[in-house]
């Protein structure tokens, strides 16, 4: 009874084998990568348990006794068949690799064809060819996500909705995947799917977080347009006589060949009837950007390079209209902004020399660059390389203008990438403008000027602005002549905003000049120390700054070794004035700044200022911190310091 029960349980054992064995093969053959893989990896665990078990089987020698006849054939059977299956599986698995090699090789090269076709436009071509591809490897990742991009491009946003979802079986980490399936959702308007996509990236890579943001607030924009024109068209269907009114006003401007005058007239009519986000979406949806496309008279005269006063008229009308449908609303400023004539027609707005249209143009601006997708939507869709240069002469403006002209500028430095763009002309274009206007101070406007000198401090945060604006000797002389301007003659008050400005800009250079002293920058250093050289001079507070900032003065004591007379003199000069702050001498008991002093001013320099700087600083050293007196008679400088005394009695 016992044996029976023993061969039953063989004869199922030898089954379930069977079933096993039937499962991989059928996993083997399936076309989802994901089961295809899970089967050549439970096929590849067997043959390496069978190898294990055939290497054990040796060493032990063990001799497999048959104890019953019928369970000694079920096991030969299974033996047999097993073994000779698991021996087919690792040829077909060896076979299987070098397709697998030889295939990958084939879908790299369509998987090029096809990206070679994209970025000729050739979305058809390109599609083909990552199909080719998937033919070939049906598991390559890449293949789906570049098929999906080019089902995008085709507006195919369901095939490429399927495909982000193969690519996500292959990786379900792929980044790109989620993305473009964000996309795609997008524009067939599942706002949640897409949403939902884009948080799945910053789950998977929490340094994705701009990335997230920006495809979130498009997802919010989208939402917003949709509802805004779905609430627009309720009111129009409501029968709203303002509803109405747009049409009819948008209508009437549409009218052909009439005299420019009736062109103005209806512009400013239909600007008054902007009065909220119902009346701009009624606008937006009823072509109103056409107006420059479509009519010949409102484009000739906007386009104008020289307008008459009718055409200058036009133009501010204009202006007030795209003021009034943009104000608080995001699609409509894009709408305006991808407009074709805009990207160069504003930039020409801005320097045409005509007070009206250049301020109605700050004033246009000034709606984007006051918030994070306005100042995005210039970056995106405008040609900024000359903004800087052109806002910056505003400040020869009246105060209007130019506090818009620099407001703009403020807002933009805070985009990277404008920054990025102001990298192209700064040296030639924007650094002669600014010099020019520093040594003009006195004809502009003196708040503009100051506050277009804390916008130039702000570039400097860019480390390829800071290097060009420090290699300007133009400009550090520049600056150098405000400062001595502005603390002669008793005008320190009157222009107190731009000295203290300046003083702000040459103070963010300075941030490098330790850099700069070290990698040998004479031009940089020769200004600089001259710059500290005039604010300690005048300014207690400037003095005490210095001493904070650099407590064991290891700039100055790097400056006092240089080979330049005029870097060594000014900070020996420099030195002398900061030493009447407390505590500074006895901060230089353990340096050799005796040493380095004595040595100047026992020297033998072209220029005499040094030693007399050097005689004064050594002095003032010695008297400040007595203990200093000590190294100065062990150097035998006793006799240097007594005939230095006379310069420090007339400090």
């Amino acid at each position: 009874m016992l044996g029976d029960e023993q061969q039953e349980e063989d004869f199922q054992r030898f089954l379930r084998r069977v079933d096993d064995i039937t499962n991989l093969v059928e996993g083997l053959k399936s076309t989802d990568p994901a089961i295809q893989e899970k089967a050549l990896a439970e096929t590849e665990k067997r043959l390496c348990e069978k190898e294990a078990s055939e290497e054990e089987e040796c060493k032990t020698k063990v001799n497999r006794t048959v104890i019953n006849s019928r369970a000694s054939d079920i096991e030969q059977v299974e033996t047999i068949n097993s073994d000779g299956f698991l021996a087919a599986l690792e040829k077909d698995a060896r076979e299987r690799a070098k397709r697998r090699k030889r295939n990958e090789h084939l879908a790299d090269a369509l998987k090029e064809k096809g990206n070679d076709a994209f970025r000729k436009g050739d979305y058809v071509t390109a599609i083909q060819k990552y199909t080719e591809g998937l033919e070939k490897l049906k598991d390559k990742q890449e293949l789906y996500t570049n098929r999906a991009q080019a089902y995008l491009k085709m507006h195919e946003y369901e095939k490429a909705i399927s495909d982000c979802e193969w690519a996500l079986k292959c990786n379900e980490k792929c980044i790109k995947a989620y993305f473009q399936m964000g996309k795609a959702h997008l524009a067939l308007k599942h706002f949640s799917e897409s949403r939902q996509c884009y948080q799945k990236i910053l789950e998977i890579d929490p340094q994705k977080e701009s990335l997230f943001k920006d495809c979130m607030n498009e997802v919010n924009l989208e939402e917003k347009r949709m509802n805004e024109e779905e609430r627009a068209l309720k009111e129009f269907e409501s029968g709203s006589v303002t509803a109405l009114s747009i049409k009819e006003l948008l209508h009437k401007l549409d009218r052909p060949d009439q005299n420019i005058l009736y062109y103005t007239g209806g512009i400013r009519v239909l600007t008054g009837a902007m009065k909220g986000c119902t009346e701009q979406t009624l606008f937006r949806t009823n072509d109103g950007f056409s107006i420059i496309n479509d009519n010949k008279v409102v484009r000739r005269g906007f386009c104008a390079e020289r307008k008459n006063t009718t055409e200058v008229d036009l133009s501010v009308s204009l202006l007030f209209l795209w003021q009034a449908v943009c104000t608080g609303n995001g699609e409509n400023q894009r709408l305006l902004l991808t407009h074709p004539d805009m990207n160069v027609q504003l930039s020409e707005l801005l320097s045409s020399g005509v007070p009206e249209i250049q301020k109605e143009t700050l004033a246009l601006i000034s709606l984007y660059s006051e918030n994070e997708n306005g100042r995005r939507l210039l970056i995106r869709h405008q040609d900024l390389t000359k903004w800087l240069q052109i806002l910056m002469m505003f400040v020869s403006s009246t105060d209007a203008e130019a506090s818009s002209a620099m407001n703009i500028l403020t807002d933009l430095t805070k985009e990277e990438k404008f920054k990025t763009q102001c990298r192209i002309k700064f040296s030639t274009d924007v650094l002669p403008l600014f010099s020019q206007l520093l040594t003009s101070a006195k004809l502009v406007n003196q708040t503009a000027l100051a506050h277009c000198i804390g916008i130039m401090g702000d570039l400097c945060a860019d480390v390829v602005i800071r290097k060009q604006m420090a290699d300007c000797q133009e400009c550090w002389q520049a600056c150098l002549k405000l400062m001595d301007e502005c603390l002669s003659g008793g005008s320190k008050l009157k222009y107190q905003e731009c000295l203290f400005a300046v003083l702000g800009l040459m103070m963010n250079l300075l941030l490098e000049s330790n850099a700069a002293i070290q990698a040998g920058g004479q031009i940089t250093s020769n200004y600089a120390i001259k710059t500290l050289s005039i604010c300690t001079k005048s300014n207690s507070q400037a003095q005490e700054e210095v001493v904070k900032s650099d407590k064991r003065f290891g700039v100055l004591l790097k400056l006092l070794e240089s080979e330049n007379e005029m870097i060594v003199g000014n900070a020996a000069f420099c030195l002398g004035q900061c030493l009447v702050v407390p505590g500074a001498a006895t901060s230089l008991l353990n340096s050799n700044v005796v040493m380095i002093l004595l040595k100047h001013a026992g020297g033998d320099a072209t220029n005499t200022s040094v030693q007399e700087n050097a005689a004064i600083a050594l002095g003032k050293l010695c008297v400040a911190e007595p203990r200093h007196i000590f190294q100065l008679r062990e150097l035998n400088g006793m006799a240097i310091l007594n005939s230095s005394m006379k310069y420090v009695h007339s400090v």
